[in-house]
């Protein structure tokens, strides 16, 4: 897999929380706090553009609070360090991908071909068609 590009993650805007994950993990697994809950304020944000944000705020789904915090919690690791560079991978993923404006659709119109082809089959189908139908009785 492609590693996606990647943005900075504002230092000052991101607070984190770490608490004890659940699973495997032995004795350790309830004694150290690993698992990590980052939490970015999007619509306090300075760093981004009021269309950033919006974006974010519709790619990062059932993460966003309703007060427009977006919440990524990771617990895929065993330690505390790997789970926050994790949601920090994550953070700059989604903000990378709401920097990035989407390409506005370029209405186009289908080659002559094209058409020539689409009536081709019409015809094709409609005489397919005709020619199941049984004989007409004109009494």
């Amino acid at each position: 897999m492609t590693p996606r590009p990647t943005a900075p993650v504002p230092p000052g805007e991101v607070s984190y929380e770490f608490f004890r994950a659940s699973g495997p993990g032995g004795q350790n697994v309830n004694k150290v706090s690993t698992a990590v809950r980052l939490r970015f304020d999007v619509t306090r944000s300075a760093s981004l553009s009021d269309e950033a944000k919006a974006r974010l705020l519709r790619l990062g789904g059932r993460k966003v609070t309703g007060e427009g915090v977006l919440v990524i919690e990771a617990r895929r690791f065993r330690t505390q360090e790997q789970n926050r560079r994790d949601a920090e991978t994550r953070l700059s993923r989604l903000l990378a991908q709401a920097r990035r404006r989407p390409r506005t659709r370029k209405a186009t119109k289908p080659t002559a071909s094209a058409r020539r082809r689409r009536l081709e089959a019409k015809q094709r189908r409609a005489r397919t068609k005709r020619e199941r139908r049984g004989p007409v009785d004109l009494d």
